[in-house]
């Protein structure tokens, strides 16, 4: 569709260099500053799907620097600035090669290994007599390894990391302290507005000067699971399963359409309509989490919109 932005090719002012991940493209400003551009592209099961959702790169920029601001008192951050609807400006900062996966309850990948008898996830032991979408005594930490090309991200204990030296065990404590930190205020936050912050992952990094700053997205619906509390545990007594706010139903949609990621499988035809629809239940999830309407930005011509306020704030900074 015309009106999204799938691919960027700026040339900022003092650019040394460009990554590309699944949805943002971080651009290296005079090796001080990152420009994270936030696409419209949409990635499920480690694949990049073909077509843009029109205000996805919007909503995710606009959730993250939110929280990103929310969030800022107990856990310092990279954001300087956001010069548009669908850009981040930070410090320029070395990222740890760890994501840290924290959950709440029995969800997600944590219940498909539960299922399949296991009882220990990245390390960390999980009680017996638990089911599907269950809270967990206490939030548990389950890392993974963050794959430098893009590809499939590994469980990882905290043991492996600690003794394979990927990150220092002093740095590691400070990344457990925040994470725990960062959920805690995410619970309180997703609790005001009829929530269940379920499970999450944090991105750190380090600036130049050594300090260890939250980095990429923080409680975005495609970083994080929520439920909706009302409701929580009368379906969890039926056996029901939950209504919830995250990118799952773009994963549903697929797996009823015969594709999981896997070699030889076809991505489905996503038609107009699905998009559309895509792109409504992403301004949902947006309403629902920061509790307040999305205004939509001008998309008529996303690129050059962008390229004008990067530079005018470039300029002027």
């Amino acid at each position: 569709m015309s009106s999204t932005i799938t691919t960027t090719n700026f040339n900022f002012p003092g650019q040394k260099s460009v990554y590309r991940g699944k949805v943002r493209e971080v651009y290296n400003i005079n090796d001080d500053l990152l420009v994270m551009i936030a696409t419209d592209r949409l990635s499920a099961f480690d694949v990049v799907l073909p077509k843009g959702i029109p205000y996805k790169g919007q909503i995710l920029n606009q959730i993250a620097t939110q929280f990103m601001k929310m969030t800022q008192d107990i856990v310092p951050n990279w954001l300087i600035a956001t010069p548009d609807p669908n850009v981040a400006v930070g410090h320029l900062c070395e990222p740890f090669k760890v994501e840290m996966v924290i959950r709440g309850y029995v969800s997600g990948h944590a219940a498909r290994e539960y299922a399949a008898g296991k009882r220990i996830l990245c390390g960390v032991t999980m009680p017996e007599g638990l089911k599907e979408n269950d809270r967990f005594p206490t939030p548990i930490i389950t890392p993974t390894t963050k794959a430098d090309n893009g590809s499939h991200d590994e469980d990882i204990s905290r043991e492996a990391i600690l003794s394979k030296g990927i990150v220092t065990e002093e740095d590691y404590l400070v990344l457990e302290q925040y994470t725990r930190a960062l959920f805690q205020r995410g619970t309180e936050i997703a609790a005001s507005r009829g929530l269940i912050l379920v499970d999450t992952k944090y991105e750190f990094g380090k600036t130049k000067d050594g300090q260890i700053v939250l980095i990429d997205e923080i409680h975005t619906p495609d970083s994080s699971r929520y439920f909706y509390a009302e409701g929580y545990q009368e379906r969890q007594d039926k056996g029901e399963e939950q209504k919830q706010l995250s990118k799952e139903f773009v994963r549903r949609w697929l797996i009823e359409n015969g594709f999981q990621g896997q070699e030889g499988q076809q991505i489905p035809d996503m038609t107009d309509t699905y998009i559309e629809s895509v792109s409504e239940r992403y301004i949902e999830l947006y309403e629902n989490i920061l509790g307040e309407q999305f205004i939509k930005a001008d998309i008529s011509n996303i690129n050059e919109r962008i390229e004008k306020n990067v530079v005018a704030f470039l300029e002027n900074r």
